[in-house]
C-alpha cells in the first residue's frame, strides 16, 4: 500500500494526501476527513524513515537494554506510563544479554538507531561512558561506569545499602554476610560501600571471609550462598546485592535445610515484583525503578524538544521494605 494508492481512492493528489499525514495546513475539513477515512479503511502506514529524511524528526524514542530482565522491564513500565500523550512512539532494542562486547555494541546500535529511526535514546545501566551520536539526544539510566557527561537518572545505591546493612544490625545480627554484585560496576561498588560503612558506625569489624561475589546473577549467587552457609560460623544474616541474588540465597538457604528467616534473615535490592512473590516475601532495598523509566523519558523528550532541563544528573532516594524473610536474631 502506497501513498500514491491512497491518492487515487480518496481522488485527491499525493501532495494533498501529504499534507494530510503530516499535519499541514491547507486542506478543507471534508478533504482532511476524507484522506483519514481512506488511510483508515487501507490501512496505510508511512515510511518513517521517509518521513524522518524529510523532518528530521521521527517522533520515535529508543530504549536500548543488555537483557530483558526484571530490572529493565520495570523500567519499561514507566517508560511506557511517561510516552502516553507525549505524541512520540516507543521503541525497545534488547541486546539478548549477549553483549560479549560491552564496549562495542550500545555505540553499535545507538549509532544504527539515530538520526533516520530514534530523534533520542534512553541507554539502561550503559557499561561503559558513552559520547553521543552527534544531534541525538541521549539519557543513561544507572550508568555502570559511575557519572558521565551524559544527562543520568540513577538511586542513591550507596544510602540504600547503608539502609539494609542498619535493619539487620537492629535486628541483633552481627555475622552478616554481603553478596556483592559485579565489581567493575559503580552500583555493587557504591552497595559494598553502603555495607562496610553502616558496619563500621555500628562498630562491629568487616569480615572478608563473609564477603562473596554474587556478579548480579542467580547461578553465581546459589553457589557464593551455598559457601558462606556451609563454611564454618556460618553468617546469621545475608545482604545481596540485588533481589535475584536474594531470591538465589532463599533457596540455597533451603536446599541445606535452613529455615528463611528462623535460621537466616536475607535481604535485597531492587523490589522488583518477584521480591514479594518469593517464599518468605523479601525485605529488600526499594529504588523506584519505574520513577527512573519516567523521568528518563520525560528529560530526553524535553532534550529533544530543545526545552530547558533544570538538572541533568537526577539520584532518586531508595527506601527499606521490611517483609518476613528478616527476623531478630534469637
Amino acid at each position: 500500500m502506497t501513498i500514491r494508492d491512497v491518492a487515487a481512492r480518496a481522488g485527491v493528489s499525493v501532495a494533498t494526501v501529504s499534507k494530510v499525514i503530516n499535519e499541514r495546513y491547507g486542506v478543507s475539513a471534508a478533504t482532511l476527513a476524507r484522506v483519514r477515512a481512506v488511510i483508515e479503511e487501507l490501512g496505510y502506514e508511512a515510511s518513517l524513515v521517509a518521513q524522518s529524511l524529510r523532518n528530521h524528526r521521527t517522533n520515535v524514542i529508543g530504549i536500548l537494554v543488555a537483557d530483558l530482565e526484571p530490572f529493565s522491564t520495570e523500567l519499561l513500565k514507566g517508560a511506557a506510563d511517561a510516552i502516553r500523550g507525549s505524541g512520540f512512539e516507543l521503541v525497545v532494542y534488547s541486546a539478548g544479554g549477549r553483549t560479549g562486547d560491552p564496549s562495542g555494541w550500545e555505540k553499535r546500535y545507538l549509532s544504527r538507531l539515530s538520526g533516520t529511526l530514534v530523534d533520542g535514546a534512553v541507554l539502561v545501566t550503559p557499561a561503559v561512558s558513552l559520547e553521543a551520536v552527534p544531534g541525538t539526544p541521549v539519557v543513561a539510566v544507572d550508568p555502570h561506569t559511575g557519572p558521565s557527561h551524559l544527562p543520568t537518572i540513577d538511586s542513591d545505591n550507596l544510602r540504600g545499602a547503608q539502609l539494609a546493612t542498619e535493619h539487620l544490625l537492629d535486628l541483633g545480627h552481627r555475622r552478616i554476610a554481603f553478596l556483592a554484585g559485579r565489581p567493575d560496576l559503580e552500583s555493587a561498588s557504591l552497595r559494598k560501600a553502603g555495607y562496610l560503612r553502616a558496619l563500621e558506625a555500628a562498630g562491629v569489624p568487616a569480615d572478608e571471609n563473609l564477603i562473596r561475589i554474587g556478579a548480579y546473577d542467580p547461578e553465581v549467587s546459589a553457589a557464593s550462598a551455598h559457601d558462606l552457609l556451609t563454611g564454618p560460623d556460618r553468617p546469621t544474616a545475608v545482604f545481596a546485592a540485588n533481589d535475584i541474588s536474594a531470591i538465589a540465597t532463599v533457596g540455597a538457604a533451603r536446599e541445606l535445610g535452613l529455615s528463611v528467616p528462623d535460621d537466616l534473615s536475607v535481604v535485597g535490592f531492587d523490589n522488583v515484583p518477584e521480591s514479594a512473590l518469593c517464599s518468605p516475601p523479601l525485605t529488600t532495598v526499594d529504588q523506584p525503578i519505574r520513577e527512573m523509566g519516567h523521568r528518563a523519558i520525560s528529560m530526553l523528550i524535553a532534550l529533544i524538544n530543545g526545552d530547558e532541563v533544570a538538572r541533568t544528573h537526577v539520584t532518586l532516594d531508595t527506601g527499606l521494605v521490611v517483609r518476613h524473610s528478616t527476623r531478630a536474631l534469637s
